[in-house]
């Protein structure tokens, strides 16, 4: 079971300490969202889930963490500077601002859908460029300036030569990157589905020009596979191919894995074959390359960049494949498919995968103010926290039930409580989250069922 609404996973986020609105205390700022104390371990365990099946269980990838803020030559070539926009209207009744091509999901700033609004005086669509700019240097006229990245992925194709040189990789081989983006959005919705800052999780992967499609499908059957181990359900993902009228300038082909959020079907991560458009872009030396795709002529460059075939010596630029997903879209299909309703019981529950839950044990001494309960939980919980498979926390108010009930709430899998047997016979209460099941488990044993459980 799903949320029914939008608005109980913003309740849950508020209440429970996962999401605030951003600058709340002056009224908040729209677009922006920070991530509280429960919140930053499930984005936390959702960016480490990512990095250990892009990086760590793969031979054929590195990472990257690069500078957010981006030459403006870099983006000159990249084409954000002259295509990096969306068409932008203007109500002439309210002045407020839309994007012209989602007037139907728009909402009139006096009430009411856009489409019900009876004025709809609206202005001739132009292009409203998305990256924000920020001066360099104690001067600000306008002469030394840097963006903050669009997205991490350009980056990775400036410091191809440096990786490829320092690590001595051949395609097909991938660099992999976490890290900030910032898109100046018209409007942004939908809580942190479309929002000004946000986290990027992608991989450029490099392979041979030829064996390009074969890789592509490759990392669209991959992708889909690794959403389902989050407990992303197979069922309620949809792949869709864009349309050639649709694709970016740079793409070839994409493929975008839509997923069914609380206000509708929308993109959840998208794949695409780049051709050998970033590359061929950013080298020097452009036409000593049969570089397929349209690029701009660029005498900036240093650097070159392409690959000497090893068997018949030729250079060439690689093609680049690219699965690109958006972490807050990640986690707030991991908060939907995890919302629960369990009626039987009257409670409300995530039943988020273990290795995304973000405490994953809590241990309740019975009563707070018994100091041989406290100091044995005290115990327990460094030793399951000492197991290194993540946050473990001490819930010491004193009401078994309501802590029950809120471990639920925040997708805690395992409850373990210190009661008076604890201290007559060396045994402590294991509960479970989903089943509500209970069982006795030796104090010495806990480490190794806990660890168990977890691998």
């Amino acid at each position: 079971m799903t949320a029914e609404n939008m608005e109980d996973l913003v309740s849950l986020c508020k209440r429970r300490g996962f999401i605030f609105p951003s600058n709340d205390i002056y009224g908040g700022m729209k677009g922006l969202y920070d991530f509280g104390p429960i919140g930053v371990e499930l984005k936390l365990n959702l960016k480490s889930a990512w990095w250990k099946s892009i990086v760590y269980e793969r031979d054929d990838v590195e990472g990257l963490d690069s500078t957010i803020l981006t030459s403006p030559t870099v983006l000159k070539y990249s084409g954000h500077e002259d295509t990096f926009s969306d068409p932008l209207v203007d109500c002439k009744v309210c002045k407020a601002r839309f994007r012209a091509d989602q007037l139907e999901q728009s909402e009139c700033p006096r009430g009411g859908s856009l489409n019900k609004c009876k004025s709809k005086d609206l202005t001739e669509p132009r292009p409203f460029n998305l990256m924000f700019k920020t001066a360099i240097g104690p001067v600000d006229d306008g002469s030394s300036f840097a963006y903050l990245r669009p997205e991490t992925a350009q980056q990775i194709f400036v410091n191809f030569k440096n990786i490829v040189d320092s690590t001595s990789r051949v395609p097909p081989f991938g660099i992999a990157q976490i890290g900030k983006a910032f898109r100046n959005e018209i409007t942004p919705r939908n809580f942190i589905f479309r929002v000004r800052e946000f986290e990027q999780m992608e991989l450029e992967y490099f392979v041979k020009p030829g064996s390009d499609e074969s890789w592509h499908k490759y990392w669209v059957d991959k992708r889909l596979n690794w959403w389902a181990d989050q407990g992303v359900k197979s069922e309620k993902l949809k792949l869709l191919e864009v349309e050639k009228k649709d694709l970016s300038h740079y793409s070839k082909a994409t493929f975008d894995i839509m997923y069914e959020f609380p206000h509708g079907l929308e993109e959840l991560e998208g794949i695409a074959n780049r051709t050998d458009f970033d590359l061929g872009s950013h080298s020097k030396n452009q036409k000593d390359f049969n570089i397929k795709a349209k690029v701009k002529d660029n005498k900036n460059s240093t650097t070159k960049l392409a690959i000497q075939d090893l068997e018949n010596k030729e250079w060439f630029i690689p093609f680049v494949i690219e699965p690109s997903a958006g972490v807050e879209r990640g986690v707030l299909a991991v908060l939907n498919e995890a919302y629960t309703m369990d009626e039987a019981n009257k409670r409300t529950l995530l039943k988020l995968k273990p290795h995304l839950s973000p405490f994953k044990a809590a241990v309740i001494p019975l009563k707070r103010n018994n100091s041989d309960l406290v100091n044995t939980a005290n115990k327990v919980k460094s030793e399951l926290q000492s197991l290194g498979l993540g946050r473990v926390m001490i819930e010491n108010t004193g009401n078994i039930g309501k802590n029950y009930r809120r471990h639920d709430e925040i997708g805690t899998p395992l409850c373990v409580t210190i009661d008076f047997e604890t201290l007559e016979n060396q045994t402590v209460t294991v509960r479970d989250r989903d089943t509500m099941k209970q069982e006795k488990v030796s104090l010495s044993e806990i480490a190794s069922y806990y660890s168990r459980y977890f691998r």
